[in-house]
This record gives C-alpha cells, sequence and structure tokens, in this order.
C-alpha cells in the first residue's frame, strides 16, 4: 500500500494551485487544516474507514464538523476525494498543502534546539543568518534538551544543522571507531 504522504501529494499539489490561481490560499490553508484536523481524530477515522457508511454521509459530517459549509470548491474537492476513496488522507493532503505555500511565499519555519533557553537576541542573531544562507523568511520554535551538553540543533524543513557538543562528540566516535 502507498505511504500516506504519496498518496496526499498529487492532490495537494492541485488545491495549492486552484487555490493560488484564485488567489485563496489563507481560505484553503484554513480549512484544509480544519478538515486535516478533524480527519486525525482517531473516532473519524473508523467513520471514515467504515465500508457500511456512503461516502456523501462521510462528506457531509466532514463538512458539518469542520465547519466548512458554503464553500463549493472545497465541497467538490472533498467529493472528488470522496471518489477516489481518499478522504482519510487529508491530514497528510492539509500538511503538504502548507509545505507549497510555504515554499510559494518563500518562509520556512525552523525549530532551534539548545541546551539552554535563548534570549531574544540570540534568536534574532540565529534569524538573520539563517533567512540570509535560506533567502527566506524565518519563523523560529525554540526547545531546551539539556542532553546537547551546549551549542544548537536547527531544523529547517529538511536541512538539519547539528552544533551541538553531542553531536561533535557523536561524529567524533565515529571517526575514531571507523
Amino acid at each position: 500500500m502507498a505511504e500516506t504522504s504519496t498518496v496526499a501529494r498529487p492532490y495537494a499539489k492541485a488545491a495549492f494551485e486552484y487555490a493560488r490561481e484564485h488567489e485563496a490560499l489563507s481560505t484553503w490553508s484554513e480549512r484544509l487544516g480544519k478538515l486535516g484536523r478533524v480527519v486525525a481524530d482517531r473516532d473519524m477515522q473508523k467513520v471514515l474507514s467504515h465500508p457500511k457508511l456512503d461516502t456523501a454521509y462521510k462528506i457531509e459530517l466532514l463538512i458539518e464538523i469542520a465547519d466548512v459549509k458554503g464553500d463549493d470548491a472545497i465541497r467538490r474537492f472533498l467529493d472528488y476525494l470522496g471518489e477516489k476513496g481518499r478522504l482519510q488522507a487529508l491530514a497528510a493532503i492539509a500538511q503538504q498543502f502548507e509545505a507549497f505555500r510555504a515554499d510559494h511565499e518563500k518562509r520556512v519555519e525552523v525549530t532551534i534546539v539548545s541546551a539552554f533557553a535563548l534570549d531574544a537576541e540570540q534568536q534574532d542573531k540565529l534569524s538573520s543568518a539563517l533567512k540570509k544562507r535560506l533567502n527566506r523568511e524565518i519563523s523560529i520554535t525554540t526547545q531546551v534538551d539539556p542532553a546537547l551538553l551546549a551549542g544548537v540543533i536547527l531544523r529547517a524543513g529538511d536541512t538539519v544543522i547539528d552544533g551541538s557538543v553531542r553531536g561533535r562528540l557523536n561524529r567524533l566516535h565515529e571517526a575514531l571507531s571507523a
């Protein structure tokens, strides 16, 4: 069986292209996000996978719970997903839609994991350096992990920069063991 992200990609791309052409990226982002959160619920997964329930009923239920009534384009999109048996992929579709949107808007979410809490000045320095390196608008989330000893680990999409002491020690250990 295909991985959910692989299944979701063409649907997310189609939704993104439609939303971009109709200048409705924020609307689609919000509505797909709501639908994705509803579909991610374990009880809703059971409803969506129930073979005796009609697809039209499942779609109406999704629209009602996610509160996305009155949007014909979203409705047509859900009808198409239902026809293809892909309603359960909505969470992954919403996630990939956001990735397409972030790429289009040249912004990236960066997670900074450090041994100690970073002050505002340190966050600003890291943000401006990353903005230059990645050529994107940066949104930072910070986490503290005392096991790092010192330094930071930066995660921006698929890019990981490990500048932690623990990471350096691990690389040194691997080099000595080889």
